[in-house]
């Protein structure tokens, strides 16, 4: 843990449309304190989030949830999301890191396969797979067949993941490392890059129990070596992802008959040679040096790793950037930016706000591949956790009639990012519809249905901003460009809940390292946080 204080006063441009608001940081020593395995920031007893009081907030935190947020500063968001990233470059450390947080604060895990015993004011979650998560509040009011106010995103992002066999044969002295791309992984912005390598082990115990533990060299194992320029067209490209594109992580010069390094075991060859009774055990599949590594990070024996699931990504500690420390630069922003926005807005969100209602935070896998997986948003996952919840407050079990009502009184803020303006390419934008950072969430619109948004929910989210200070911008693409998609139109579609994209942006969105506001993350807690509290009052306005 270490203190923040908050930069002096900046001024950063709001802007919405044509109008510019100036929001200014004032000088604070707020001694906040924040948590690298949690990723937020406490301050005292005050609660997730909120700076101490000052002169001008005399009002008490415990007090009602308004003034609270009066003292809500975004700034004060974006080290701790900053840490967040660092500390979970993977989906597996970013899924348990926000299971430890929200275990922390109350909330108790359950398991798909156990019968359930909720009760109202009760805080729980649930993990799929490792790498997807839902987790909700039940309302002190609530009862079977109302809504739900849900945040649903995703906290995969582009990377490169080892094959299933990812030993190679040695090529000119190099050790190299098998990877297949995810999504849009291994792109130009991956050549030259300081990579680790991280994810979950499968590890056999004594007692003959298997069980999965996370591992993370966070330091430069990996790099994917450019040809220099001075070799021409070669140089140049298109390159072939499969054989041009291939991490070197170690040096192995014994095939020259003479090593420099005959009594370090660190530098010994690979071991038995590809094919025949090489592949008898997992360890056999994989980078010798490698299994060693993680292995002793682990502090087992090579032979109790059953298997697998890394990845590589970039070693670079997110970090403020910009001359008064106004951007965030960082890997993996996508969507990691507002789903760990949106967990910390659930964690923040008073019982007294929209006590009749469930409050959901839905953090799925396999996005940006899809989500055609059990783990992924087209899953049952959601679904089946709100028939669970219905059914727990059902005397006789889940009715159809009832699930369906709830379905129809809830309302799904689909919350991925979405690109914020590039000033170097202003001619690639939408006129009128290009977000900047530091302003607000951006309601993403597409009239080939991309996305959920529509004149009805775009005016709910509205409402709910408008009852919580924050300004809303928008975005939508050229008619001579493609968009994107999300999870918003494949939760609607299955579930027939209401909808809208709405997300924060970013510059340099699947590039191996991203830009966003400094204020961005703070400003999406804000949001996130309004439509929890609001949207049960909001929602009667358009009975």
């Amino acid at each position: 843990m270490h203190a923040t204080t908050n930069a002096s006063v900046r001024k950063l441009a709001l802007a919405h449309d044509a109008t510019v608001k100036e929001q200014t940081v004032e000088n604070q020593e707020a001694a906040v304190k924040v948590s690298k395995s949690r990723g937020h920031i406490e301050t005292g007893q005050q609660g997730v989030g909120y700076s101490e009081p000052t002169t001008q907030h005399v009002e008490s935190c415990s007090t009602h949830s308004a003034q609270t947020r009066k003292q809500l500063d975004p700034i004060n968001y974006a080290k701790p999301f900053c840490e967040f990233l660092s500390d979970n470059p993977t989906v597996f450390h970013a899924v348990t890191a926000v299971g430890k947080d929200l275990e922390s604060q109350g909330y108790k895990k359950l398991s798909e396969r156990d019968a359930w015993k909720l009760e109202r004011g009760g805080r729980y979650f649930v993990e799929r797979n490792g790498s997807s998560l839902v987790a909700f509040v039940v309302g002190d009011k609530y009862e079977a067949g109302n809504g739900a106010a849900i945040l649903a995103g995703h906290i995969d992002a582009l990377t490169a993941k080892l094959k299933p066999i990812s030993k190679l044969s040695n090529k000119a002295g190099y050790v190299q490392l098998g990877v297949a791309q995810y999504a849009g992984g291994l792109g130009d912005t991956w050549w030259d890059r300081d990579l680790g390598i991280g994810g979950r082990v499968l590890v056999k115990e004594a007692s003959g129990k298997i069980v999965s533990r996370l591992v993370k060299l966070d330091y430069p194992v990996a790099r994917i070596p450019t040809l220099a320029p001075h070799f021409g067209a070669a140089s140049q490209g298109p390159f072939n992802k499969e054989t041009q594109m291939v991490p070197i992580i170690a040096i192995d010069n014994s095939d020259l008959g003479v090593s420099l390094h005959k009594d370090d075991d660190r530098f010994s060859s690979e071991g038995p040679i590809l094919g025949g009774e090489a592949f008898k055990t997992f360890a056999s599949t994989q980078p010798h040096r490698l299994m060693k590594v993680i292995s002793k990070q682990l502090g087992v024996e090579p032979s109790s790793i059953i298997n697998w699931e890394l990845e590589l990504f970039d070693t670079q500690p997110a970090t403020l950037g910009g001359l008064d420390k106004e951007f965030i630069f960082a890997g993996r922003i996508d969507d990691k930016l507002c789903s760990w926005a949106a967990i910390q807005a659930l964690l923040q969100s008073p019982p007294s706000a929209s006590p009749s209602l469930l409050k959901i935070v839905g953090l799925f896998d396999n996005e940006e591949i899809g989500s055609l997986s059990r783990q992924g948003a087209h899953s049952n996952f959601l679904p089946s956790i709100m028939s669970r919840i219905v059914d727990a407050f059902t005397t006789h079990g889940t009715s159809v009639s009832l699930l369906s009502r709830t379905y129809a009184n809830s309302f799904i803020v689909s919350s991925d990012v979405t690109h914020a303006v590039n000033p170097n390419f202003l001619g690639a934008y939408l006129e009128n519809h290009a977000p900047r950072l530091n302003v607000g969430l951006v309601v993403a619109a597409d009239s080939n249905g991309h996305m959920t948004t529509d004149a009805v929910s775009t005016a709910v989210l509205q409402r709910c901003a408008d009852k919580c200070g924050c300004v809303l911008q928008v975005f939508q693409i050229r008619n001579d460009s493609r968009s994107g998609g999300t999870v918003g139109p494949m939760l609607s579609a299955a579930t027939g809940i209401r909808a809208i994209d709405a997300g924060l942006p970013q510059l340099s969105m699947h590039s191996i390292r991203a830009t966003t506001g400094a204020l961005d993350p703070g400003l999406g807690v804000k949001m996130f946080q309004g439509f929890l509290d609001h949207f049960e009052e909001v929602d009667k306005e358009f009975q």
